[in-house]
């Protein structure tokens, strides 16, 4: 059996990127899907590739009847909710932070933060009518560890991990799992600012991303994608609260040839035998 065979789902920020591609995996795994998205022609195609397994609804996840009305068009074509994603985002407001516009400011965290709180708000009464379900939220290394983005996207998706963790805590009686996904650098147009131009764009970013991290090739849309899926089905029925981190090793250290003189010279290891040995 297919792995989301019967389950249904919404997929914020599903038109492009890692949204696309997970709601392509969803379907594939035999998941419905609500694809939520502010991009009408590409959200649409994507719905018309998939066939009856797709719906778009245009949706700005900083409104909450927009949010409300993707989860509830997800009810009302397929009777019930498995799993939402919680995956729109952008990158938000950039600069030194004496130079940040307040209203960008709030912009970021409507989106990136108010965002995530209103999907988990829609979805909540649906899975504990159910007694099931699974939250999935799009956190980032960003919100794990300093130095990795603008300042405003840290602190969002640092917001985004620990409401996770605290919604879990509520939600865990009524058989609700609630986890975040910090991806690291993946080759997305958001990643590229190439939202809604050719995906063709993204290729740009992968030479940057190859080398930052243990393993050596720039994150991919599918390496996000699969985690989702596993964090829907049903092979993940007793994880909770957890951020999981899918970074190739980024925030794990340093790689073994950044490491200063470990790799560049032969020291012998001396090991210590008690004198009673010698």
């Amino acid at each position: 059996m297919a792995e989301l065979e019967g389950k249904v789902a919404v997929i914020t920020g599903g038109a492009s990127g890692i949204g696309e591609r997970s709601v392509e995996l969803f379907v594939e795994e035999g998941a419905r899907v609500v694809i939520a998205d502010m991009q009408v022609e590409r959200g649409q195609a994507l719905a018309a590739r998939l066939g009856e397994a797709a719906v778009f609804a245009e949706v700005e996840v900083r409104k909450e009847e927009q949010v409300k009305a993707a989860v509830d068009l997800a009810v009302s074509t397929w009777g019930r909710l498995d799993c939402i994603f919680n995956n729109a985002g952008f990158g938000g407001v950039l600069g030194p932070v004496q130079d940040t516009p307040v209203d960008e400011f709030d912009m970021t965290y409507d989106v990136l933060v108010r965002g995530v709180f209103l999907g988990m708000k829609h979805a909540a009464p649906i899975m504990k009518k159910q007694k099931s379900g699974s939250i999935i939220n799009t956190g980032s290394i960003a919100g794990l560890s300093a130095g990795y983005s603008p300042h405003a996207y840290a602190g969002a998706k640092s917001a985004v991990i620990h409401m996770t963790k605290s919604v879990a805590m509520e939600l865990g009686e009524h058989n609700i799992r609630v986890n975040a996904i910090c991806p690291g650098f993946i080759a997305t147009p958001l990643a590229a600012n190439t939202v809604g131009k050719s995906d063709e764009l993204v290729d740009r970013v992968k030479p940057a991303f190859e080398k930052s991290q243990a393993i050596p090739r720039a994150g991919v849309p599918d390496d996000i994608a699969q985690m989702a899926c596993w964090l829907a089905g049903g092979r993940s029925t007793f994880v909770t609260g957890q951020a999981m981190v899918v970074d190739g090793g980024l925030i794990t250290g340093l790689k073994w040839e950044d490491q200063p003189g470990f790799q560049k010279s032969y020291h012998p290891i001396k090991v210590y035998r008690p004198r009673s040995e010698r």
